[in-house]
């Protein structure tokens, strides 16, 4: 069971707190909203989470069976798809699948050609990923982090350039894959967070 501490965590940029004494709890089968108005730092919250930049002041305990782990090695359970997160645009489909299964285990042990299916871009495998729309790659980056075997899935505007049929394809991969596991959304958009047990309003902790 993994197992996340936020201990009056904190974090500034220059003279701006971002987030203060930020304190909370996720276990194994939680799921967490993390809101705010734009520019409120959601994205850096989640960065924090991720071990990607540091905190200003307090603790994150990273604890997976009982065993603490170090900040180093907290990207081993963890996948993320975020709107700043750019994807190599010179391999095709098929490429990227193969590359990003060298890191990772698919979740359940699911194929690649069950993947595609999945993430319906199944006619486009030996296509280029920069001749993919942005609802195409946006299906692409949710679809590795969902079906990559992490206990940890960090979801940045998850339904950001999808249309109505993409985000209930979104619901439904929720739906389908986001149990066993923590679940945290950066969101404004309650469609994308409505099954969260726990909200974070950012504004509630400057």
């Amino acid at each position: 069971m993994l197992k996340i501490q936020f201990e009056e965590a904190s974090k500034r940029f220059q003279y701006e707190w971002i987030f203060r004494n930020l304190t909370f709890t996720l276990t194994t089968g939680s799921s967490l909203a993390i809101t705010g108005s734009n520019g409120s730092g959601k994205s850096t919250l989640l960065k924090c989470l991720s071990g990607a930049i540091p905190l200003s002041s307090g603790k994150i305990n990273y604890q997976n069976d009982q065993v603490s782990l170090s900040e180093s090695e907290w990207f081993t359970l963890l996948s993320i798809a975020a709107p700043y997160l750019e994807l190599p645009e010179e391999f095709t489909l098929s490429e990227l699948l193969d590359f990003h299964f060298k890191f990772k285990k698919p979740l359940h042990g699911i194929s690649k050609q069950e993947i595609l299916e999945v993430i319906y871009l199944k006619e486009h495998a030996q296509k280029a990923i920069s001749q993919f729309s942005s609802g195409m790659k946006q299906r692409l980056k949710l679809g590795l982090a969902l079906l990559s075997d992490v206990q940890l899935v960090l979801l940045d505007e998850p339904t950001s350039n999808l249309d109505r049929n993409g985000i209930l394809w979104y619901q439904k991969m929720i739906g389908d894959f986001g149990s066993d596991r923590i679940m945290v959304i950066c969101s404004n958009e309650p469609r994308e967070y409505e099954f969260c047990q726990q909200k974070i309003v950012l504004e509630d902790y400057k």
